[in-house]
């Protein structure tokens, strides 16, 4: 009889542990749309991401900006299929800002400090998924293939 309670208990062990793992990688693997309420494509990465289920944290950048490890994160993956970090840069400057101005005649080395002390120049939305993945703009079939 104890080997049968015992057995049980283990088995709802097991449940349990696993139940916490996988929301454990769900909340550290999360999907992550930096952006603001406003922009049109950041209301449709939501919905997409919504229409699918798959989790995500929406970070208002009128509210909160990207911290510095957060900005290389994106950089670096986004360099990996850009080519380059100054590609990466220059694929997340938003042209049509009211602020472009400010960086459109800069030194290549002194834009991406600019662009991370003035985050409205980013195209948005910006998506990340984890820390090695991530996309400027809206990029459904690309986020399909993170599944």
């Amino acid at each position: 009889m104890d080997l049968n309670i015992n057995g049980k208990v283990m088995i709802l062990d097991f449940i349990i542990t696993f139940t916490f793992i996988k929301s454990y990688k769900d909340f550290f693997m999360a999907i992550q749309i930096f952006g603001t309420n406003k922009n049109f494509d950041c209301k449709k990465a939501q919905m997409w991401f919504k229409e699918r289920r798959i989790p995500f944290q929406f970070v208002d950048l009128k509210e909160k900006d990207m911290s510095r490890g957060e900005f290389d994160s994106v950089v670096q993956a986004i360099a990996k299929t850009a080519g380059s970090r100054q590609d990466a840069i220059l694929q997340m400057i938003d042209k049509s800002s009211k602020d472009y101005a400010s960086i459109a005649y800069l030194d290549d080395s002194d834009i991406e400090d600019k662009l991370f002390e003035n985050q409205s120049l980013l195209k948005q939305p910006i998506v990340r998924n984890g820390k090695t993945a991530a996309t400027v703009g809206l990029e459904p079939k690309t986020w399909e293939s993170w599944k």
